[in-house]
């Protein structure tokens, strides 16, 4: 079983317990305004574009057999209706100006790459598969972790929720945490800011609670778009024994770059982002009216 992937973090603190290997995989089935992965949305390879690194050298125009790259007055164009994804530029360039972001592997391809920090994993840390939506390729997960488990590594799914049960029951067996996603509690705000409704996503959270998965949610804290959600979002998760912690996460524009090197309109171009004390604020208040009841 083949998957599509686009990056691989070494030494992720952030993406479950412990020091982490985190593999970021290609598709979503949201399209949330705030998404700090654009390069994760689609699920085929796509390439970024960063002109402040480009010096001009035209090696990019002799790789590409489509012509999306040329030279006009010393200068180089991209044209990317022209662009197949090929990645041969991507390996002509000296600057790193130009980044490919999809390559198809088999589980068993990139498990030594997975492997290699294992040394560092101890009792808590593992690999997290995450995106994107790494669910969206269910099969590939599914027979990554069961892997990885066989070399005895906890792991983590990193998701979204919204995606058929079906996903979580695949990879259910050989998944030691989920770090689940609830980024609003009603329906209509959700679908506004992530492109669909939450009932799936509510529904599969339910689910993994009956069957008493470890589950750590995490909440993205976007100032003026979900700020307002947050109290209805403590009154759903108050009911649920299997959460065993509740993060809330403060939204970071560090991506705008990334949505213009793909081409990509950002969203939220000039949405600030909020401070260490107001996330902290936020925290204590989600902690507080969970353990309330």
């Amino acid at each position: 079983m083949k998957g599509e992937i686009f990056a691989c973090k070494h030494f992720a603190v952030h993406d479950g317990p412990g020091i982490r290997t985190t593999l970021f995989m290609k598709g979503c089935s949201l399209n949330c305004r705030w998404c700090h992965n654009p390069e994760g949305k689609k699920g085929h390879p796509q390439l970024a574009y960063y002109p402040d690194l480009c010096i001009h050298c035209g090696a990019c125009s002799k790789a590409c057999a489509q012509g999306a790259h040329s030279m006009q007055d010393g200068k180089h164009v991209f044209d990317r209706q022209k662009c197949s994804a090929c990645g041969q530029c991507e390996k002509a360039c000296v600057k790193e100006a130009l980044s490919f972001y999809g390559k198809t592997v088999e589980p068993q391809e990139i498990l030594p790459e997975l492997l290699a920090d294992r040394m560092f994993y101890r009792t808590t840390g593992g690999v997290t598969l995450s995106g994107g939506e790494c669910l969206c390729q269910d099969d590939f997960c599914a027979e990554l972790l069961q892997l990885l488990k066989k070399e005895n590594i906890h792991t983590a799914v990193d998701t979204c929720g919204h995606v058929l049960w079906k996903a979580f029951e695949k990879v259910l067996p050989y998944t030691d945490c989920f770090l689940y996603d609830v980024k609003a509690a009603q329906r209509e705000v959700h679908k506004a800011l992530c492109g669909a409704e939450n009932h799936l996503i509510l529904e599969n959270l339910k689910k993994l609670d009956e069957r008493g998965a470890m589950i750590e949610v995490r909440i993205p804290y976007v100032p003026h778009y979900n700020d307002q959600e947050m109290a209805a979002i403590a009154e759903l998760l108050r009911p649920l024994k299997a959460v065993k912690s509740v993060k809330v996460l403060g939204y970071h524009s560090y991506a705008s770059s990334k949505y213009e090197a793909l081409g990509l309109e950002n969203p939220m171009p000039e949405t600030p982002m909020p401070s260490a004390a107001q996330v902290k604020k936020m925290q204590d208040m989600m902690e507080e009216s969970i353990s309330s009841h």
